[in-house]
């Protein structure tokens, strides 16, 4: 039987691999087999049909089949083409470790180009049909509620800071019993916003749980696509990075979120202009007075 291992190499191409890399480790253990099989044998996987990457794999069809399912595709026919895309366009460096002796201007290159790669690849995933979901239920919302923990939580204050200019009636709150309490209040009118990198808060994914459960519309952006999170979200939203030393992938990851935030944001805007633009008037003429000029 293949030896599964705990972690592949981080490959140099886009698309299907940063999906697959992205949902790694939420897993099954026969999932996970496929996964790096595809990971260290792309090229030969292009002539395999499912049965034949099944038997080579020690696993089934249907758990191929699901597999390329849970990073997005119909199934295995529409992964391989999307694979074979990614196979023929150049390959670009990633990134590079971070190196006991790099200088502090070797430093800042590679932890620029981690974060410019981060947002390369979650341009790549973000799927364009669940970002259009979140806008139009945003757009709509009575009250819109955004939960974050720990490092997402930042993001959950930047987000109400935004959605407050245009109008909207939001709340961004980071303590476990204020979610659990506001989120039971929720109805059919409002958004709640759950933000998670590793998609396995228990007190953000209880919140949007409960908030589903009164009938409102449920938004998660997380890093991983089977998380604990997407099964509580009407609409998930996922961000792609790779990991680098002295920072894990929740860094660059978050500015993937924070250019996901503002293009929620920007897409509300956008549904009525004119009326965007007066509130975003009056909110900056609302605090004009406490800025020097």
């Amino acid at each position: 039987m293949m030896a599964k291992s705990a972690r592949v190499d981080p490959v140099k191409v886009p698309g299907s691999f940063v999906r697959l890399q992205g949902a790694y480790s939420s897993l099954r253990a026969a999932e996970q087999r496929v996964a790096d099989f595809i990971l260290l044998h792309p090229d030969e996987l292009i002539y395999l049909t499912v049965t034949e990457l099944a038997e080579r794999t020690k696993t089934s069809e249907s758990t191929v089949v699901r597999l390329t399912q849970k990073i997005g595709y119909k199934g295995y026919q529409e992964f391989k083409i999307v694979l074979a895309r990614d196979l023929v366009e150049p390959a670009t460096e990633i990134y590079e470790a971070i190196e006991p002796g790099d200088d502090l201007a070797t430093v800042k290159s590679k932890v620029f180009q981690a974060n410019a790669q981060a947002l390369r690849d979650t341009l790549e995933v973000l799927d364009d049909a669940q970002l259009q979901r979140g806008v139009d239920a945003l757009a709509a919302a009575q009250r819109v509620e955004i939960y974050g923990v720990g490092g997402s939580a930042p993001l959950a204050l930047d987000a109400y800071h935004k959605f407050l200019k245009l109008g909207l009636r939001s709340i961004a709150l980071s303590d476990g019993d204020l979610m659990a309490m506001s989120s039971a209040l929720l109805g059919e009118s409002d958004v709640a916003l759950g933000i998670s990198h590793t998609g396995a808060s228990r007190d953000v994914t209880d919140a949007l749980g409960r908030a589903k459960a009164n009938g409102a519309t449920t938004i998660g952006i997380t890093h991983r696509p089977s998380s604990p999170i997407t099964r509580v979200s009407d609409v998930v939203l996922v961000t792609a990075a790779q990991q680098t030393a002295f920072r894990s992938d929740a860094s660059s990851s978050r500015i993937a979120q924070l250019t996901i935030i503002d293009t929620l944001y920007v897409g509300v805007a956008h549904v009525n202009h004119a009326r965007s633009l007066a509130m975003i008037e009056r909110t900056r003429e609302a605090t004009a007075s406490k800025r020097y000029h």
